[in-house]
């Protein structure tokens, strides 16, 4: 009897550890299932449609993935120790709030509410965040995550996104957004005129003022100066403007296309008679933001590299605008529609809308190279992808081998849709593909 009391006893013990290490193991299930890097994408994607719908300028919607991805980063990080923080790295950003020693979080909760909580308070349309915020937390609550554990984490969220909208409060935007228009200097042949249809104001004069992400100053990598202007048809000016004027007239199907797929124009003005309406496309920054997309999920990247690609190349984006648009204003150069309007062919039009700042170097080239470069150092120099960012613009999938290769057809498609010469194109996919590779070694995101 005591024999059979005591392997009673035992079975009962043995049972007891195995119901106890399924339970225990049951309530860990949560932090398994909220490594799921879709939450990451998806609340890219959703800054996307939101800067779209918003119609915020490329400068400015590179600016809001910087500062929401770095959110992101610094939320997570905490739950990869061979991953470190970014402060100190980035200008200006201080060590931010830590985790409670001895507490358990669900970091990747976390790093999903820093995301979007700092992004509500940089765009126009709080509704549409808020409508993915509900949909991502309740996948978040559908997982048994411990209530105190999922409280925990939300509130750790919002302190890591509380300082850093305070760092981004010291970034000069707003006192930007104060600052006198660009004065247009049209008695000059060379300088920068608005052009039609809109004839608009000159976009984000100041850029250069805004504190960079990386980069020490808007003037660490500045483009060489361009040709020298000349309206002399002998001249290497002339030649160049010739080139484009040609180009646009001769369009290969295929140069066609690759101009359309590049646009990228955020807010393109369709005139029918005395009627003007926009049409709203991805930013230059989203497309790439959405080639990170992706490269993440052919790479099978977990959450926690799936943010720090989104980091480098948000900042790379970030610092490539501030040291484009700092040459553009120093140079002021004359874009080639209005070049060839006056001194070739007056009924002359470029294929796709000039945009209304000046021509050198190209913004879309230089932001390409800095972003190739920074999606190379993450995935290498021979990483193959397929495209599908313009589908829903009715433009099909494009294949590359490279980064590097996507970020050349950019730049050319700049020349094949008439708004640029080829030294702008070739100064910008230079200078850019400096910045990204220069991001790549100076921000240390592994220990």
């Amino acid at each position: 009897m005591k024999r059979f009391l005591y392997y009673t006893a035992i079975a009962s013990s043995v049972l007891f550890l195995i119901v106890f290490q399924a339970c225990k193991s049951g309530n860990k299930e949560y932090q398994t299932k909220a490594q799921n890097p879709e939450f990451i994408h998806k609340g890219v994607r959703r800054l996307t449609d939101i800067i779209r719908h918003d119609i915020f300028a490329p400068p400015i919607s590179a600016r809001i993935y910087a500062y929401s991805s770095i959110a992101a980063y610094e939320a997570l990080v905490p739950g990869y120790p061979e991953y470190q923080s970014l402060a100190g790295q980035l200008n200006g950003l201080q060590p931010g709030p830590q985790p409670e020693a001895g507490k358990e979080y669900c970091y990747p909760l976390a790093s999903v509410n820093a995301m979007l909580t700092m992004g509500k308070q940089l765009v126009f349309s709080e509704g549409d965040v808020e409508d993915l915020e509900e949909t991502l937390f309740q996948e978040f609550a559908n997982m048994n995550m411990p209530q105190d554990v999922y409280d925990r984490s939300m509130a750790y969220g919002d302190a890591v996104a509380k300082h850093i909208l305070a760092w981004s409060k010291k970034d000069n935007y707003a006192q930007t957004r104060s600052m006198p228009k660009f004065t247009i200097q049209s008695e000059l042949p060379s300088r920068w005129i608005p052009t039609p249809p809109a004839y608009a104001d000159a976009l984000e004069p100041h850029w250069s003022k805004i504190r960079p992400w990386v980069i020490d100053s808007a003037n660490q990598f500045l483009c060489a100066a361009a040709i020298p202007f000349s309206d002399k048809k002998d001249s290497e000016f002339y030649k160049e403007a010739l080139e484009i004027h040609d180009i646009v007239k001769n369009l290969t199907p295929w140069q066609d296309s690759t101009a359309w797929y590049w646009d990228d124009n955020p807010f393109k003005l369709e005139v029918s008679g005395h009627f003007m309406f926009g049409r709203k496309k991805i930013s230059p920054g989203g497309h790439w933001m959405n080639i990170a997309s992706h490269a993440n999920r052919k790479a099978g990247s977990d959450i926690m590299k799936s943010t720090e690609t989104y980091v480098k190349v948000a900042c790379a984006l970030a610092d490539g605008f501030i040291a484009c648009w700092n040459a553009k204003y120093r140079y002021n150069l004359i874009r080639p529609e209005s070049y060839i309007n006056k001194y070739m062919d007056p009924d002359w039009r470029p294929l796709i809308q000039t945009p209304p700042f000046p021509e050198h170097p190209s913004g879309h080239s230089t932001i390409s190279g800095a972003a190739a470069a920074a999606l190379t150092s993450m995935y290498g120099e021979n990483f193959a992808f397929s495209d599908s960012t313009e589908m829903e613009f009715g433009i099909p999938p494009r294949t590359f081998k490279s980064f590097e290769e996507a970020a050349n057809q950019a730049g050319m498609s700049r020349m094949y849709g008439g708004i640029h010469f080829r030294n702008g194109n070739l100064s910008g996919l230079k200078t850019g593909g400096e910045i990204g590779r220069y991001i790549a070694q100076k921000l240390h995101t592994r220990k």
